[in-house]
Order: structure tokens, then sequence, then C-alpha cells
């Protein structure tokens, strides 16, 4: 993985079904295949697995990229096999997910990280 640091964040929320819970944490944590996909670029930063403490089956996913750019060519350059790991998740999932709330995100004012919040 690129040492440089991360200047590009995806934020993804999932509402994992109760009995997905394991096999969820498995795909998306640190030694799973979301983080084996995205390792093939040197523009990945690493991903965060967050488990919400106060909501039951809601987790986030934080990926950091170098930029938007290199995030935007990696899922172009690698879409079947991207395609592939989502259709394989689909069913850990709730079909209807919230979108991630960015109103309480604050960046210092000297950040240039750029975040992206999309839903699952």
């Amino acid at each position: 993985m690129n040492t440089h640091r991360a200047r590009y964040l995806v934020i993804w929320e999932f509402q994992v079904k109760s009995e997905a819970t394991l096999a969820f944490e498995q795909a998306y944590g640190p030694a799973g295949d979301w983080v084996r996909l995205f390792s093939q670029s040197s523009d990945y930063q690493g991903t965060q697995l967050l488990r919400d403490s106060n909501r039951s089956g809601r987790y986030l996913t934080l990926d950091r990229w170098t930029s938007r750019e290199a995030f935007r060519q990696f899922k172009q350059a690698h879409q079947a096999d991207y395609d592939a790991f989502d259709q394989r998740c689909k069913a850990l999932t709730d079909k209807n997910p919230s979108s991630v709330n960015l109103n309480r995100c604050r960046l210092r004012p000297r950040s240039r990280l750029v975040v992206a919040a999309v839903m699952a």
C-alpha cells in the first residue's frame, strides 16, 4: 500500500442482517475480500470497518484513497470484480440502508481530505 497520506475518503453505510454479522465482518474486515480487492491498487490507503454500538447491525466502511480520480480509475479497471463482490455480499445486508449523515463531520480548517458519502 502507498504510504502517502490519503486525500479521499469513501464512506459506505450498511445495515447488516442479524444472522449475517459474522460473514459481513469477515468479508469487510481487515483480512477480508473487500480489502484484498482494493489492495490491488497502490493508491489505496486502507479500510476501517466500524460497528455502531448504538444501532444494531449498522456498519460503516471508511475507504482511504490518494484521490477521487484514483478511486474512480480503480473502479473502472476492476468493475467486474467489484460487481461480483457486491453480488456475493448483497444477501448480508438489508435492501434499504439509510444514507450516511455527514452533518456532524468536521474537518480541520487546513485539511484537504475530500469525503464522499455513498449508500450501499
